[in-house]
């Protein structure tokens, strides 16, 4: 899931290979590709560096961009001037459109070649991340789900008690309202609504609702699952006085004090400690639990895809997706960021996670929702992209005050339905 506005300029470094690695003499050189440096690139760094020592043979060129709808179009560029990188980390719900145009290769055969998957920790719901288009179109490398931090000195000083967080969207509101009170420049929340369409997803499937109807031919959000969860927006700006914010002077304003509680992917945890320091106590609680029975939460993150067509380039790409995604790259990539392993091994063995979870309480919210975690949701066709920036945009119609929830509905279902593709 990225934070940052979609109109960001692309950023594209020739090549962001460790130093250790750019001197490296391999005799295979590959190009991988990675989106959200801001969040990923300590934990790529750790692993590229433990794989030097494995791999010297292989060298790793690293080319990034800001966030994962800028990582799809670009490499829906290169593959139409046979430019691609041999391996690239795409969010979630954009493997789709590479599984569906054939750029994405089919992992099985690699996978069957080790033996057994689960026997390397790509259990079902693991392998299950990154099947599109009947083939292993990805390795989940990291997952995440929607998450609340929360400043307790702020909610302390609003009257709330921070060990006793509000459950409810009702009470939650009324907590920021009363930080929002406070004055001060002090604000009470923030909702990640902007960058893509996975934290609106959250308020929908936390209602029960779908982005499409099960045969994937309408809109499923034009409903009253889809309506509530665009009322519950409003009701953040109007209620809570939610300020219209980019992601990263929200998360700015939140590491100063200046905001009460951001609602965004539990990616970031590392870094908004980090960002924070001693500013103030911080903690994270889970999302407010809409329908008990029938609300999920979208699960983002990312999955490495192949597509290296040299021989030598895809094993190369392969061991190092494996290392990756494998028990050592996973406890890396967690304790690097706040996203959840996607290896069984990583997850059940007690040398790889078992005490970090134990002295790390903030990172420990993510892993009681996985329960009600269900993959983000992926659009089919080409305009998979247009789609998201389509919702996101309708959005913004109702943070600024520009339109109602049912203005915004009615227009975001019109104009994904023109973006759909067309059935016989």
């Amino acid at each position: 899931m990225t934070m940052l506005s979609r109109r960001a300029a692309l950023a594209l470094p020739a090549a962001l290979a460790l130093p250790a690695l750019a001197r490296a003499q391999g005799s295979t050189e590959i190009t991988v590709h990675y989106a959200q440096p801001f969040i990923y690139k300590d934990s790529y760094d750790a692993i590229l560096a433990e794989f030097a020592k494995r791999e010297p043979g292989i060298k790793i060129n690293i080319v990034t961009t800001p966030n994962y709808e800028e990582g799809a179009q670009l490499l829906l560029r290169q593959a139409a001037t046979n430019q691609l990188p041999d391996l690239s980390y795409q969010g979630f719900n954009r493997l789709r459109v590479f599984a569906e145009r054939g750029i994405a290769q089919d992992i099985t055969p690699l996978l069957k070649a080790e033996g057994d998957a689960a026997k390397l920790g790509y259990g079902p719901n693991q392998l299950a991340l990154g099947q599109f288009g009947g083939i292993q179109a990805g390795l989940a490398y990291a997952a995440s789900n929607p998450i609340c931090y929360y400043n307790a000195d702020l909610v302390k000083r609003a009257g709330g008690d921070p060990d006793n967080f509000p459950k409810d969207w009702d009470g939650v509101l009324a907590l920021a309202a009363k930080i929002d009170a406070l004055g001060d420049g002090i604000e009470g929340m923030w909702y990640t609504w902007n960058g893509d369409d996975w934290m609106f997803s959250a308020l929908l499937f936390g209602y029960g609702g779908r982005m499409l109807n099960e045969t994937e031919t309408d809109v499923g959000f034009a409903g009253p699952e889809g309506l509530a969860s665009l009322k519950l927006i409003e009701r953040m700006v109007k209620q809570a006085g939610m300020p219209n914010l980019t992601a990263t002077a929200a998360r700015q304003a939140f590491a100063a004090g200046k905001l009460g509680m951001i609602f965004q992917t539990t990616a970031l945890v590392r870094g908004t400690v980090a960002g924070v320091g001693k500013n103030f106590e911080l903690r994270t609680t889970g999302m407010p639990v809409i329908d008990p029975v029938k609300g999920r939460l979208p699960t983002g993150g990312a999955a490495g895809m192949i597509t290296a067509k040299d021989a030598a380039k895809r094993a190369a790409a392969y061991k190092f997706l494996r290392f990756s995604t494998g028990p050592e790259g996973q406890a890396m990539m967690v304790k690097n960021t706040g996203y959840l392993p996607c290896n069984q091994i990583a997850i059940d063995d007690p040398q790889y996670l078992a005490e970090f979870y134990k002295e790390n309480p903030l990172f420990v919210p993510s892993v009681k929702q996985i329960p009600i975690s269900i993959p983000w949701y992926a659009f089919p066709g080409s305009n998979s992209v247009r789609v998201t920036q389509t919702m996101v945009d309708n959005i913004a119609t109702i943070v600024e005050g520009k339109a109602t929830p049912e203005q915004a509905q009615a227009e975001m279902a019109k104009e994904v339905r023109r973006l759909l593709p067309k059935r016989s």
